[in-house]
């Protein structure tokens, strides 16, 4: 019995490892494969399933294993992990691989078009982008301040420091030091600049996609937020409830216990940080509004904990509203509040 039923995969950027088995569970394939003979050499091969982490381009290579016929699924790398048998390597990860695509219980990632990882792409750019603009503002912050120039902290005070930098009559700042300043600043700006191209994309993208539409009448919901979960989460029936949504996003309690007695501990801050980062500021932007207070659970909840921990609960419950919304595909419906 030679023929293959089964094969894991392990990716990688030139020489993928190839693990098969037959319907005896049998190893009949263990080989490495070049970039450029991974498509020849599957092309080759009766349909069987397949299986691969959900990594980088592993979108694509399955995109293109099941035009050739192949039934494709992506497992989460932590799931795989468990499957390894003692020693990591690329081949012992195929083989675990391979081992944990079979299992019946076994969780997947659905495999996105390419429209949808394009409009992916997007909020991934404008996350990078966002991040580079945090780091040059806390270095010209910070180069400021060894001339004695100190501002309050906030996005908005970086503008009385450009103000400084660009008065060449101001005496605080040495004309060397000056020309090194104005270059950061020159660096801000481009940056804002490309972000403001990228959310204008975004805004677009989310006007014209309907499930986007949805979700921006969820309180705390702009259209980044709305924008962001219709692209990244394509199945949201992938998730047999909103409590799993809202764990697969590390909005949950970490659990850490034995012999019947379970600890609660922070949150366990797993899966996609872009979208828990924007539900926790849609929540504050919500609890810092001056309706905070109109709603009894959001009343209960900043009475009796701080703040942040209310604006990480808050973006629990949006985002269980979030599942809701999109697999019943209508808009939210506020609760009525008897007065």
């Amino acid at each position: 019995m030679t023929e293959i039923i089964r094969v894991g995969i392990d990716l990688a950027k030139n020489v993928f490892e190839v693990h098969a088995v037959n319907a005896a569970e049998q190893v009949v394939v263990r080989r490495s494969l070049r970039r450029s003979q991974v498509l020849t050499w599957f092309g080759k091969l009766p349909a069987c399933l397949i299986g691969m982490e959900a990594c980088g381009t592993a979108n694509y290579w399955a995109r293109e294993l099941t035009a050739l016929g192949h039934t494709v699924r992506l497992i989460p790398p932590a799931y795989a992990k468990p499957y390894v048998r003692r020693n990591k390597n690329d081949a012992a990860d195929a083989a675990a691989i391979c081992e944990a695509v079979g299992r019946p219980s076994m969780r997947f990632v659905p495999v996105k078009t390419t429209e949808q990882q394009a409009e992916a792409l997007t909020h991934k750019a404008r996350g990078l982008l966002m991040k580079q603009r945090t780091m040059a503002m806390n270095s010209f912050r910070s180069l400021m301040a060894e001339f004695g120039v100190v501002v309050p902290q906030g996005a908005q005070h970086i503008g009385k420091l450009r103000l400084i930098v660009a008065d060449p009559e101001d005496t605080l700042i040495p004309d060397l030091a000056r020309v090194a300043l104005t270059t950061l600043v020159n660096t801000l700006t481009a940056l804002e600049s490309q972000i403001e191209t990228l959310d204008k994309t975004i805004m677009a993208q989310a006007r014209a996609n309907p499930t986007a539409r949805r979700l921006d009448t969820i309180p705390g919901f702009g259209p980044i937020v709305s924008g962001a979960i219709a692209a990244i989460i394509t199945d949201p029936r992938h998730f047999d409830s909103g409590r799993d949504f809202a764990a697969s996003l590390g909005l949950v309690p970490r659990q850490d216990g034995t012999g019947g007695k379970v600890k609660l501990g922070p949150i366990s801050k797993r899966g996609n940080g872009y979208l828990r980062r924007l539900l926790v500021n849609g929540a504050t932007a919500v609890l810092n509004g001056k309706n905070a207070r109109n709603d009894p659970w959001r009343a209960k909840l900043l009475a009796g904990k701080p703040k942040k921990l209310a604006a990480v609960a808050l973006a629990n419950k949006m985002a269980r509203i979030a599942w809701a919304v999109m697999t019943r595909q209508e808009d939210f419906r506020p609760r009525v509040v008897a007065a």
